[in-house]
């Protein structure tokens, strides 16, 4: 990603500088996140033993799974008006249109677009985070 992904950057190093786990996304024990699971796997609570910069949550949805995440990012790319091609590429999927998908590819721009509405996505998600009186640490977009 380019430079506009800086903000996801920065909270993953957060987050691996204060673990000792040698992967990002795991199950509760630590263990690597198995492809299987993402089907089924709900998202939240979160992991047991968070690190400090990552205050608990409640469960995102009843039912969400990691894979329900996918489709909501796909929600999200159409309606910001990503172009198919980004959707596709975005995703790992190919395009119906076997021309299309050999010819077209991503623009640097439309990338670039594409995670400046993904980051206003983050940003909104926090400032309402932050405006629930329930919420015992404020969440902020760095560590």
């Amino acid at each position: 990603m380019r430079g506009r992904a800086l903000f996801l950057t920065q909270l993953l190093h957060a987050d691996l500088t204060a673990s000792t786990r040698p992967f990002v996304f795991t199950t509760l024990r630590g263990k690597p996140l198995r492809r299987s699971g993402l089907q089924r796997r709900p998202v939240g609570p979160g992991r047991q033993r968070q690190p400090p910069h990552f205050p608990a949550l409640a469960p995102v949805a009843p039912g969400l799974t990691f894979h329900g995440l996918r489709h909501s990012h796909k929600t999200w790319l159409i309606e910001d008006g990503v172009p198919e091609v980004a959707q596709a590429r975005r995703l790992g999927h190919a395009m119906q249109n076997k021309i299309d998908d050999v010819y077209s590819h991503v623009a640097t721009s439309v990338e670039e677009r594409l995670l400046r509405h993904l980051e206003a996505r983050w940003q909104r998600a926090i400032e309402h985070h932050n405006r629930e009186g329930d919420n015992p640490e404020p969440l902020r977009l760095t560590a």
